[in-house]
């Protein structure tokens, strides 16, 4: 018996994917993300090799949390300086950059190595209804 091991996909190979995160919640639908954004919904799964797909997210703004997460969720970056921490309410986030708090879910469900960039790459995230990637043909995710 042979030991068949994947090689890296090439980017004509990889399938696209649509998500509407319309009344989501916010961690669920990053782990859906995050799960085909590493390739692990694909029988040829390794973890040592990027062959995930790309996913295009529809009205990445408009998902719920439970409780008073959206007061009380806290977003920390340091400038660097001392006393430099920043922080910034979820609620707040989303008035500012309604992009960024998806993104941060689902970075923060992908490995923490050198594929991390290459993943999150191919997350596309709209703020509306409509995309700009249907010559790909994305299939819809429910």
């Amino acid at each position: 018996m042979k030991t068949i091991t994947p090689t890296q996909l090439k980017g004509d190979e990889r399938k696209w994917y649509i998500v509407d995160a319309t009344d989501k919640t916010l961690g669920r639908l990053a782990t859906e993300i995050a799960v085909i954004l590493k390739g692990k919904n694909k029988a040829s799964f390794m973890p040592h090799l990027d062959n995930g797909d790309y996913v295009v997210v529809t009205n990445c703004d408009k998902f719920k949390v439970t409780g008073k997460k959206m007061t009380d969720k806290m977003y920390y970056r340091h400038t660097g300086y001392l006393g430099g921490l920043k922080e910034i309410s979820l609620e707040n986030l989303l008035t500012k950059k309604p992009v960024k708090a998806l993104e941060f879910a689902v970075s923060g469900m992908l490995p923490k190595n050198k594929l991390r960039k290459g993943m999150l790459s191919r997350l596309k995230l709209f703020t509306w209804d409509e995309h700009t990637f249907t010559a790909q043909k994305p299939e819809l995710i429910k």
